[in-house]
């Protein structure tokens, strides 16, 4: 009954899509929407760049380990970090001085978001790594991982961030979301999962 609760505040469903939980594969809910960031570009992600009228300049491409990528007639582009807006902009200015009149419009979709990916280890159901394609906050990965088993710690989850050379901390306290008693304070204040993050449920 606890998992059921927790399942419902996590905008979760039991059943499966795609060989992952249905909230792997949802929207965010209209809290995660008002609080999480668009998503940025991280290297390994797959990009579509289309320019409107230049069938040879339609292509694939991966961002590569470094952040950049390169591009016919534009050069490298520098894309870590960057939204596809920003980084169709990029690809405009380099493209500007191969055409008299205006550039054609540039287009930049993400064709498979696997740049962004992170795990979950420990006492939950579906141990593993994901790529969600948008960012999550500590709670909705939770559940992507299947939720927590039944002698889980949910007060002393840690995420592994890598910063530098070297691994940060940082504690959770998830129990009273998971049990359906929230505060606005314990909702608002969940961390919001990076690229490379290792969730521990002990």
């Amino acid at each position: 009954m606890v998992l059921v609760r927790a399942l419902a505040i996590a905008g979760a469903a039991t059943s499966m899509v795609g060989g992952l939980p249905a909230a792997a594969q949802q929207q965010p809910t209209a809290r995660a929407t008002a609080t999480l960031p668009p998503y940025r570009i991280n290297p390994g992600d797959e990009l579509e760049v289309y320019v409107w009228g230049e069938e040879r300049l339609q292509r694939g491409v991966r961002v590569l380990p470094d952040g950049t990528f390169s591009f016919p007639l534009a050069g490298r582009i520098d894309a870590a970090g960057k939204l596809p807006g920003e980084i169709e902009a990029a690809i405009s200015r380099g493209l500007a001085s191969q055409f008299r009149e205006q550039v054609p419009q540039v287009t930049v979709s993400i064709r498979t978001p696997s740049g962004f990916q992170f795990s979950v280890i420990g006492k939950v159901r579906a141990p593993g790594s994901f790529t969600p394609g948008r960012y999550l906050n500590v709670l909705e990965a939770l559940f992507i991982a299947g939720g927590p088993t039944d002698f889980a710690n949910t007060n002393d989850i840690i995420i592994l961030r890598k910063q530098g050379s070297g691994l940060t901390p940082i504690r959770v306290r998830l129990s009273d979301a998971i049990k359906g008693n929230p505060s606005a304070r314990d909702l608002t204040g969940l961390p919001e999962l990076q690229s490379g993050d290792t969730v521990i449920v002990p």
